[in-house]
């Protein structure tokens, strides 16, 4: 059972998609995706301000400007696929949950994890440069 009436969150789903996000509905659609090679980029999504006002923004940000070219784009969202959403945090190696977070991932292991506390009171421009700086290290890293 969602936490919330799936109308409310379609506008905020849209925003990400129309990045070419894919959303990841089950545990196994996780699985699979975060387990790929190449570099990922996971979003978790939620209703929260600070998600509305920071994560999202910033991310698009970070993709469109700064031109960053992840070989997949996913996204699960917090309070609606639940199991989905707790199976990526199984990914995050112990880091407490939160909502919203992105992760950078290379070749199925986490290399970079923004939590809550990286989105609040941070403008869309500081997230993205935040993120564009996780990536640029982690394509050089090789």
């Amino acid at each position: 059972m969602s936490n919330y009436p799936e109308y409310m969150v379609a506008p905020m789903r849209e925003e990400l998609v129309r990045e070419g996000f894919q959303q990841l509905l089950t545990p196994a659609q996780v699985d699979e995706a975060l387990q790929r090679p190449g570099t990922t980029l996971l979003v978790v999504n939620s209703v929260c301000g600070c998600a509305a006002a920071g994560a999202r923004p910033g991310v698009t940000e970070a993709l469109r400007s700064q031109n960053l070219r992840f070989d997949q784009l996913v996204t699960v969202f917090a309070g609606m696929e639940k199991d989905a959403t707790a199976q990526a945090r199984e990914y995050f190696e112990g880091a407490m949950p939160t909502s919203p977070q992105a992760a950078i991932f290379k070749d199925g292991q986490l290399v970079h994890l923004m939590q809550r506390q990286d989105f609040l009171a941070h403008s869309p421009e500081e997230i993205a440069a935040t993120l564009t700086e996780a990536y640029r290290q982690t394509v050089a890293a090789g």
